[in-house]
C-alpha cells in the first residue's frame, strides 16, 4: 500500500508538471509560423514566417495585422495575389521590417525584375491599408483567367495584365505607405485610384521592364508625397492623373523627393520623371531631379489644373544632353525659384556617395550609395516650408494609430546632411 501510494503521488506530480509545461506553451508569445491559402484575418505574430501557397483574401469587414519582423513568403509556382477586401496593417520597424518576398534561391540576376508573385490588391471595400517599414519585392506577375483578381473584377479585371506591387481603389479609403522599400518588380510599384494618402520616406528601385511607374495616381486621390527616393524607374517616378470618374479631383502635394536617372529606360514614352495629365492638380516643391529624363512634363491635350503650383525644385545634369532636355518650354514645366542650370555639371547637389556619371540606363541599385547632401551642398537651405499639405493634422486609423505627413524641410530633396 505504501509503495502504491508513493507511485500514485509520483504520477500526480508528473501530470502536474506536464500541465505546467502545457500552460507555458499556451501563453508563449514567440512567433507562430504558418501557411495560408484562401481567407485570412487576425494577427500574424511578430517574427514569424507565413508561407503563402495560393491566393489569399482578407474578407470585407475583417482585418489582418502583420507584426514586425514577419516574413510573408510567396510560392513562386502559384504566384499568389493578396486580395484585400477588408483592412491590412503591415507594421514593421526599422530593425525588423515586414517582408513580402520569395525564397532566396529565386533572387537571381535573371529574376531581378520579379514577376514571381502577384501583388497586394485592395479593392473598393478596403477602408484602410498601411505599409510601415515594409519591403515589397519580386512581385508583379501577369494575370490569367484563373487569377482571383480577374474573377473578382479587381485591378483591370482582365487576363494578361502585369500587376502592380500595390493597388488601392477606394476614394473614401485611407492609405499610408511609409518607411518602405519597393524593388525588383516587373512594372508599376503602385497604382492608386483614390483615397486620403500619405507616401513618405520610401525607396523605389530596379523596377519596370517595358513600362512602370514608381507612384501612379488616378482620380480620387488626395495625397502628400514626401521624402521618397526614386532611382531609375523605367518610366515616370510620379505619374499624376485625374483619369477616371471618382470624386474628389486628384490633388497631389509632392515635396522633398529625390529622383535619380528616372525615365531613361523607356525613352519613347510620355513623361519621364513627373508626368501631369488629365486636369490633375499638383503642387511640387523642393524636389531634386538628378540626371532625370525631363523634369515635370504636361499632357498638352489635357493640361493640369491651372491652380497647380511649382517652386524651389532643383535640377542637375551630368552631360549637356541631359541638361538640354529638362529646360522649361513647351510641354516642360518650370516653376518659381526653380534652380535649372544650362550647362553640364551645373548645380551639382553633392551627394555624400553617388557617382553622378553613372549611366542613366543602369537599373541596378547599390545599397551603399548615400543620397544625403554634403555639408557644402548648394541645395541646402534652398527649400521652402510655407505651404499647406493635406494631412498635417493626420490620418486616423481604426487601430488607433494616427499617421501625419512629415513637415517640409529647407533643404532640397529627400535627405539633408547626415546627423
Amino acid at each position: 500500500m505504501k509503495s502504491n501510494q508513493i507511485f500514485k503521488l509520483l504520477m500526480l506530480a508528473l501530470l502536474a508538471l506536464a500541465g505546467c509545461e502545457k500552460a507555458n506553451i499556451d501563453v508563449d508569445t514567440t512567433a507562430v509560423d504558418g501557411s495560408a491559402i484562401g481567407e485570412v484575418s487576425g494577427v500574424w505574430a511578430k517574427g514569424s514566417t507565413q508561407v503563402i501557397k495560393g491566393d489569399i483574401v482578407i474578407p470585407e469587414g475583417k482585418s489582418l495585422t502583420i507584426e514586425e519582423g514577419v516574413t510573408v513568403l510567396m510560392d513562386t509556382l502559384a504566384k499568389p495575389e493578396i486580395i484585400v477586401k477588408g483592412n491590412l496593417y503591415a507594421l514593421g520597424t526599422a530593425e525588423n521590417p515586414v517582408k513580402f518576398t520569395v525564397n532566396e534561391f529565386y533572387k537571381t540576376a535573371q529574376k531581378k525584375f520579379g514577376k514571381l508573385w502577384g501583388g497586394i490588391l485592395a479593392g473598393p471595400t478596403c477602408e484602410e491599408l498601411v505599409l510601415d517599414h515594409a519591403i515589397i519585392e519580386y512581385g508583379g506577375s501577369t494575370t490569367s483567367d484563373a487569377s482571383t483578381s480577374v474573377k473578382m473584377g479587381l485591378y483591370k479585371a482582365v487576363a494578361g495584365e502585369n500587376l502592380p506591387a500595390l493597388w488601392f481603389a477606394n476614394a473614401k479609403g485611407r492609405l499610408v505607405v511609409q518607411n518602405s522599400v519597393f524593388r525588383n518588380l516587373q512594372e508599376d510599384c503602385t497604382y492608386i485610384e483614390g483615397g486620403k494618402i500619405i507616401f513618405a520616406n520610401n525607396v523605389f528601385y530596379t523596377t519596370g521592364v517595358t513600362g512602370g511607374e514608381a507612384m501612379n495616381f488616378k482620380s480620387g486621390c488626395l495625397a502628400d508625397i514626401a521624402y521618397n527616393l526614386v532611382y531609375s524607374t523605367n518610366t515616370n517616378a510620379l505619374k499624376l492623373s485625374n483619369t477616371g470618374d471618382k470624386t474628389p479631383q486628384t490633388y497631389i502635394i509632392a515635396y522633398n523627393n529625390t529622383l535619380v536617372n528616372t525615365g531613361w529606360r523607356r525613352p519613347t514614352a510620355k513623361g519621364g520623371s513627373v508626368w501631369m495629365e488629365s486636369t490633375v492638380r499638383a503642387d511640387l516643391y523642393n524636389n531634386l531631379f538628378a540626371n532625370t529624363r525631363f523634369g515635370v512634363k504636361r499632357d498638352p491635350k489635357k493640361p493640369e489644373d491651372a491652380r497647380s503650383a511649382y517652386s524651389n525644385n532643383w535640377y542637375y545634369g551630368y552631360d549637356q544632353a541631359t541638361v538640354n532636355q529638362f529646360q522649361p518650354g513647351g510641354d516642360i514645366i518650370g516653376g518659381k525659384n526653380d534652380v535649372i542650370g544650362t550647362t553640364a555639371g551645373a548645380n551639382d547637389p553633392k551627394f555624400v556617395n553617388y557617382p553622378v556619371n553613372t549611366a542613366v540606363s543602369n537599373a541596378d541599385f547599390n545599397t551603399a550609395w548615400d543620397f544625403h547632401l554634403q555639408g557644402n551642398s548648394p541645395a541646402l537651405g534652398k527649400g521652402i516650408t510655407n505651404f499647406t499639405r493635406h494631412h498635417a493634422a493626420g490620418i486616423v486609423m481604426k487601430n488607433g494609430i494616427t499617421y501625419i505627413s512629415p513637415a517640409p524641410a529647407t533643404f532640397v530633396g529627400a535627405y539633408g546632411t547626415k546627423i
